[in-house]
C-alpha cells in the first residue's frame, strides 16, 4: 500500500517522489473513512482584465502553501488545471475541516475572499466552487500506468485486482 504525504514531498527528489514514480500496476484505493471533494475554480470574463487572473492565482498559491505546512489542516491533495476557466479538484478530511478553513480569519482565506469581493467581484471574473461529500463505499477509482492521482494521492493504493478488477467490483466491495 502507498499514501505518500505531501507535506514532506518538497524535499524528495524526482526519483524518491511516490508522485513522479508511475506504477505499471493496477491501482485503486482502499479508503475507510469518507472525505469532501472539493472543485474551485475562476473564469475570465473579460480577456482585458486577465491581469488580474495574477492576482487571484497568487492568493491561491499562499492558501495552498498554508494548507500544506500545516497537517491538521484536513486538506488531503489537490490538482489544478489552467485554461479560460480554470479548476481546481481538493481532497479534504471532512467538510468540518474545510468550512473551518474558509471562516477562520486568521488564515489567508479571508483576506483573500475581501480581496476578490473588493477588486475583482465586478464580473471580470467568475469565481466558482462545488463541495461533494463522499462517504465509503460510494465512489470507485482505478490508476493503470499513473504515478499517485487525484484520490489516489489520499490513498492508500491497493492492486485492482480479484473483486477489485471491474468499476463493478470495486464497488461493490466497498
Amino acid at each position: 500500500m502507498l499514501s505518500p504525504s505531501t507535506s514532506s514531498l518538497a524535499a524528495l527528489s524526482e526519483e524518491e517522489n511516490p508522485f513522479m514514480t508511475v506504477f505499471n500496476d493496477r491501482l485503486t484505493v482502499a479508503r475507510d473513512q469518507g472525505f469532501v471533494v472539493f472543485l474551485i475554480g475562476t473564469r475570465v470574463n473579460k480577456w482585458w482584465m486577465l491581469p488580474a487572473l495574477w492576482g487571484v492565482v497568487m492568493s491561491m498559491g499562499r492558501m495552498l502553501r498554508e494548507l500544506s505546512k500545516d497537517p491538521d489542516s484536513g486538506l488531503l491533495s489537490f490538482e489544478s488545471y489552467a485554461g479560460r476557466t480554470t479548476l481546481m479538484v481538493q481532497y479534504w478530511r471532512s467538510q468540518d475541516d474545510l468550512l473551518r478553513y474558509a471562516r477562520d480569519k486568521q488564515r489567508s482565506h479571508a483576506p483573500a475572499w475581501r480581496r476578490w469581493i473588493r477588486e475583482w467581484g465586478e464580473g471580470a471574473m467568475g469565481i466558482w466552487h462545488e463541495t461533494y461529500i463522499v462517504e465509503p463505499g460510494s465512489y470507485e477509482c482505478v490508476y493503470h500506468h499513473m504515478p499517485a492521482f487525484g484520490l489516489g494521492k489520499v490513498g492508500p493504493l491497493v492492486p485492482a485486482e480479484g473483486e477489485l478488477k471491474t468499476a463493478a467490483g470495486r464497488m461493490r466491495a466497498a
